[in-house]
């Protein structure tokens, strides 16, 4: 009697299941086209090299605490004294060569420089650089137009690649503005670039290198 009355109730169950909303969609929305696809590059996990020389793109702040290597801070300082920041060693630095365009606080020595050298990735051999008494901004290239990006971003999407590429290697920061989001990085050799392009769309990051090949 059971399993009777169990059949008996199946098929109005099944036709109320059928019967939805008509303004229901017809089809299931596929969430891969509304979000990009995964990069099929795997993301960077170190710095790049470079194959030659490169430079700072504008002045940076030198920061030698006395304990290990003077470092180049690319990324922000804090506003105390001395000043607080850090960032890649430096190699070969020569403070000797550098009278009178520094400053210094008890043990710690800072000053505004652009800088030149080799970068493997880590250290930056300084071949040459300038205080920012003689730094002439004029030289420096001007960066081109920004691309457009290849597709249009919620705030909730940008928000999500932001948080996506801020912890690329050598990120300084990542921000939202105009539609896409930009990252700096200590040294791109095009590979960041290429991988972001991949992985959200061409345009929608805009990886900028602190230090650009010379």
């Amino acid at each position: 009697m059971r399993t009777t009355l169990a059949l008996l109730l199946t098929p109005p169950l099944l036709a109320m299941a059928a019967c939805g909303s008509d303004d229901a969609p017809t089809t299931a929305a596929d969430p891969a086209a509304t979000t990009p696809a995964a990069a099929s590059t795997p993301r960077p996990e170190a710095v790049p090299a470079a194959d030659g020389r490169v430079r700072t793109v504008d002045l940076a702040t030198v920061m030698d605490t006395g304990e290990g290597a003077p470092e180049l801070c690319l990324g922000p300082v804090a506003e105390s004294w001395p000043p607080q920041c850090g960032g890649p060693a430096l190699v070969d630095w020569d403070w000797g060569a550098m009278q009178g365009v520094f400053e210094r606080s008890g043990k710690t020595r800072w000053g505004m420089f652009a800088v030149g050298g080799t970068w493997d990735g880590t250290a930056l051999t300084v071949t040459d650089a300038v205080p920012a008494a003689l730094y002439d901004a004029a030289v420096a290239e001007s960066e081109p137009p920004l691309p457009a990006p290849a597709r249009a971003l919620s705030e909730e999407e940008l928000a999500a690649v932001q948080a996506d590429v801020q912890d690329l290697p050598g990120a300084q920061g990542a921000y939202v503005g105009d539609g896409r989001v930009s990252v700096d990085v200590t040294y791109d050799d095009g590979s960041l670039q290429a991988w972001a392009d991949e992985a959200h769309g061409a345009g929608v990051v805009v990886v900028r290198s602190l230090l650009v090949d010379a």
